[in-house]
């Protein structure tokens, strides 16, 4: 059995509020009476981009457990790299894979600079293809990106959506182990299928999407900041079926 916690969209800024949320996800984590196989982070990691909320997400993201990150619409590459994975400067996607025996976890960057919506480029599903070529058929692969590539029924969130995931459909078509597609970016818990897989979208760690039926349709509308942050355990078993479980984590800092 392989478990991994899910969160996403910790928008780390220089204030407290966006920090003390992260701290208490990872506290959680770290409480845990059991090892988890992997802590996927699916994007928009910080709020601008700048090097010193990425120093910050460093130390809130230091674990025993082995910690998977992508970026996000409000990410940028460069930083993202030198200040928090602490590797040479570089504009190109961040895509990082995790191996084991029992399982590949593909991070993926569906990240587009200067804009909000998300694209696979023609880089990152090469490196996916080679991924999945590189791994033998009965291992469980997990795909994760910032951007869900399908609708959710929030328009706010499908109008930023990742496009071009045709592709990416296409390309996973053709390889049967794939168990199942992670992404962030909506500030919601969400369950939904893509391409024939499970696609688990994580809630928010700094704020809880309204639903398009929550709320009456004014911008400052869209999201609660009273809610108290929220992870999500995806649990893979030896069959390969996948269960997830949403959990908040105690009260709003």
């Amino acid at each position: 059995m392989i478990v991994t916690a899910h969160l996403s969209d910790t928008h780390i800024d220089s204030g407290p509020r966006s920090i003390e949320r992260t701290r208490a996800v990872m506290r959680h984590l770290e409480d845990l009476p059991y090892d988890l196989d992997a802590v996927l982070v699916t994007g928009d990691i910080t709020d601008h981009g700048l090097p010193a909320e990425y120093e910050q997400a460093r130390r809130l993201f230091s674990s025993r457990h082995p910690v998977l990150l992508c970026p996000g619409n409000h990410d940028r590459r460069d930083v993202f790299r030198t200040h928090l994975l602490r590797q040479p400067s570089s504009t190109a996607p961040v895509n990082q894979v995790h191996r084991r025996a029992d399982v590949v976890i593909a991070m993926c960057d569906s990240s587009v600079p200067g804009k909000d919506e998300g694209f696979l480029s023609d880089e990152t599903l090469a490196w996916l293809q080679d991924v999945l070529d590189r791994t033998p058929e009965p291992t469980p692969v997990l795909i994760g990106f910032h951007h869900p590539p399908t609708r959710l029924h929030v328009p706010f969130i499908d109008g930023i959506r990742q496009f071009g995931a045709d592709r990416l459909a296409a390309l996973v078509d053709r390889h049967r182990n794939i168990a199942a597609f992670v992404c962030g970016h909506a500030h919601t818990g969400a369950a939904t299928v893509f391409a024939g897989r499970p696609l688990l979208v994580a809630p928010g760690v700094v704020s809880t999407l309204r639903l398009p039926w929550e709320h009456r349709a004014h911008p400052q509308d869209h999201v609660h900041l009273d809610h108290p942050p929220a992870l999500a355990f995806h649990v893979l078993d030896d069959t390969g079926k996948l269960t997830t479980h949403f959990r908040h984590v105690g009260p709003t800092p």
